[in-house]
C-alpha cells in the first residue's frame, strides 16, 4: 500500500509529486494480527505478565536502526536490552560478559562503522559499547560523567561520537573511546541553546540535526558544531511541533521528524520548509500510536519506532516517483 501525502504547497521541491504518493509502506515487526487489534486493556496486559509469544514480542520500541529492511537493531526500553531482528526472527543480544547490567531506560543507538554498536541509557547516565567480534557489552567509558544522555550519534567525517546530554541541555563530543573532545550549548533559546534536546542525527556531510525538544525546533550545525539554522515553533498544525521525537534524513537532504502527539511523520526541505506529513492515530499499517525513533538507510529505507503499537514500520522513499 502507499501512505497519502498531505502536501503543503506546490511548491519548486524534488519531492512535489501530483496525484501520486512517493512514501510506501512495506513491513512492520512484528505483525499485527488483525484479529486480535480489539482485544482488551487488560486482555493486553495479562499477554505481557504471562509472556505469550514473547520470543516475537516488542515491547516498547524506543529507536531502531538498519542495515537493510531484514536486518535491524531495535532499542527495547520495555524489554531492557537490544534486540536484533534478522530475517524476520528476534533475537535478544546475548553476548557473553554483561557483568550483570540491567539497562532500565534504553534511549537511542547508532552504528560506528557499521562492526560496532554503542546506545545510551538515560537512567544509568552511561553509553555501552558493542563490538560483534568481541561478544561483550561495555561501558564506553566508566568515568565519562553524563546527565541524561538520550540521543546519540557518529560522525563519519569527524571519527567523533555526538551525545545529547539532556538534563544538562548540551551536546558532548567524544573520541571513539569517549574520552570528552569538547560539549556544546547551554540552557536557553538563543542560537546553539538547548531547553530539554532528545534526539540527533548526522549526515553523510557532516551536518548535524538536533531535536531541540521543549523548544519546539530543529537546530541544525555543522561537523565542527558551528551553528548553522533552525527552524520550527510549537503549534497544532503541519508544520509546527507538539512532541517532536526522533529525526533523520533521506540522500536528497529532507529531513524526517516523528512528533508523538500528532502520531505522524513530518518531513522538511532542508531549509526547514514544510513539504508533507505521513500517518495518524491507529494501529493500520501506516498509522502510529506515540511513534519516537526514526531511521534513513542508504537505500531510503524508513524504520519508524511505532513505540506504543509495540511494533517497527518500514516505508520506502519512492525516488522513482519523484517528478
Amino acid at each position: 500500500m502507499f501512505v497519502c501525502l498531505q502536501t503543503h504547497a506546490q511548491m519548486q521541491n524534488p519531492f512535489f509529486v501530483e496525484n501520486d504518493s512517493i512514501i510506501q509502506w512495506i513491513s512492520e515487526f512484528p505483525s499485527i494480527n488483525k484479529n486480535n487489534t480489539k482485544h482488551s486493556f487488560s486482555k493486553k496486559i495479562s499477554e505481557l505478565i504471562i509472556g505469550k509469544d514473547e520470543q516475537s514480542r516488542l515491547i516498547k520500541p524506543m529507536s531502531v536502526i538498519a542495515l537493510n529492511p531484514d536486518t535491524f537493531i531495535i532499542i527495547d526500553q520495555g524489554k531492557g536490552q537490544p534486540l536484533y531482528v534478522i530475517n524476520k526472527q528476534l533475537t535478544p543480544v546475548k553476548y557473553i560478559k554483561r557483568n550483570n547490567i540491567s539497562f532500565p531506560s534504553l534511549t537511542n543507538a547508532c552504528f560506528i562503522n557499521y562492526n560496532r554498536i554503542i546506545f545510551t541509557d538515560s537512567r544509568l547516565n552511561k553509553i555501552f559499547s558493542i563490538f560483534g567480534n568481541e561478544k561483550e557489552i561495555k561501558s564506553l567509558n566508566d568515568s565519562l560523567l553524563l546527565k541524561q544522555p538520550t540521543g546519540v550519534a557518529y560522525s563519519v567525517l569527524k571519527d567523533e561520537i555526538w551525545v545529547v546530554e539532556t538534563s544538562a541541555h548540551r551536546i558532548s563530543v567524544l573520541n571513539q573511546n569517549g574520552k570528552l573532545l569538547k560539549t556544546m550549548g547551554k540552557r536557553g533559546t538563543n542560537n546553539g541553546e538547548f531547553n530539554y534536546p532528545t534526539s540527533i542525527w548526522i549526515d553523510n556531510q557532516g551536518y548535524c540535526y538536533i531535536i531541540d525538544a521543549m523548544n519546539y525546533r530543529v537546530q541544525i550545525f555543522n561537523k565542527e558544531g558551528e551553528f548553522i539554522s533552525s527552524f520550527g515553533k510549537q503549534g497544532d498544525a503541519s508544520g509546527y511541533f507538539a512532541r517532536p521525537k526522533g529525526i533523520a534524513t533521506d540522500s536528497f537532504h529532507n529531513i524526517y521528524i516523528t512528533d508523538a502527539l500528532f502520531h505522524n511523520v513530518q518531513i522538511f526541505d532542508k531549509e526547514g520548509k514544510f513539504l508533507y506529513h505521513f500517518g495518524e492515530q491507529g494501529r493500520e499499517p501506516g498509522q502510529f500510536w506515540m511513534p519516537s525513533g526514526i531511521y534513513i538507510d542508504k537505500n531510503d529505507y524508513i524504520y519508524v519506532s511505532d513505540t506504543y503499537n509495540s511494533r517497527v514500520q518500514i516505508f520506502k522513499l519512492k525516488a522513482e516517483n519523484i517528478k
